[in-house]
């Protein structure tokens, strides 16, 4: 017998409220396990991507830009949505293109993941480039960004220090950390945050 915890909820109807060329919100009305109804409110965005870029393997190039949502600049990877017929790599590459004027020789994928577990839907797809080069091509006039390079640790610092908060870099850089420790052999950290030792 399937546990209400992990039964489908059903839904009974969909009433479009809003949309723009970036977003939509609807609201279902949707039966719960237990046979109650209920209205859930849903705003769709899509699939988005990001790239952390590594101009070696010591260094990353992050962006600051305004974000309105925070009322203030924040340092992050370049990240956008993906558009209609565009798949998931050739997003990656458009956004790091249209932010930093690169393209990357080589995508390795992170991770992809719900932005929102509740109330957006909305998937993101994380990945790492190495050997970017250097396109010569107009920056986008929509975007209003300053471009930096920083020491890898130094963006991990400011990941775990608060400075860095947006989530798809937070993971990103999060992730980059644990495959630049295997790659050097490091073993990982266990739950006390000290690192075992291998056995032999």
């Amino acid at each position: 017998m399937t546990k209400l915890s992990e039964t489908p909820w059903n839904t009974l109807s969909t009433k479009p409220i809003y949309t723009n060329r970036w977003l939509s919100l609807r609201e279902d009305l949707v039966e719960l396990p237990d046979g109650r109804t209920t209205i859930y409110g849903v705003v769709s965005c899509g699939q988005c991507v990001g790239i952390l870029p590594f101009l070696d393997p010591d260094t990353v190039l992050l962006v600051r830009q305004y974000r309105y949502i925070a009322r203030r600049p924040t340092w992050e990877m370049p990240t956008g949505g993906v558009h209609a017929g565009e798949s998931i790599e050739d997003a990656a590459q458009r956004e790091l293109s249209e932010e930093v004027g690169y393209r990357a020789g080589r995508l390795i994928r992170v991770c992809t993941y719900h932005t929102s577990k509740s109330v957006v839907d909305e998937t993101a797809h994380l990945f790492l480039g190495e050997r970017i080069e250097k396109l010569a091509l107009p920056p986008d006039d929509t975007e209003f960004i300053e471009v930096r390079p920083f020491r890898f640790q130094e963006a991990l610092a400011m990941v775990l220090s608060g400075e860095i908060v947006d989530g798809m870099t937070i993971i990103a850089v999060l992730h980059a950390a644990r495959m630049k420790g295997r790659r050097a052999g490091r073993p990982a950290p266990n739950r006390s945050g000290r690192r075992r030792r291998l056995s032999t």
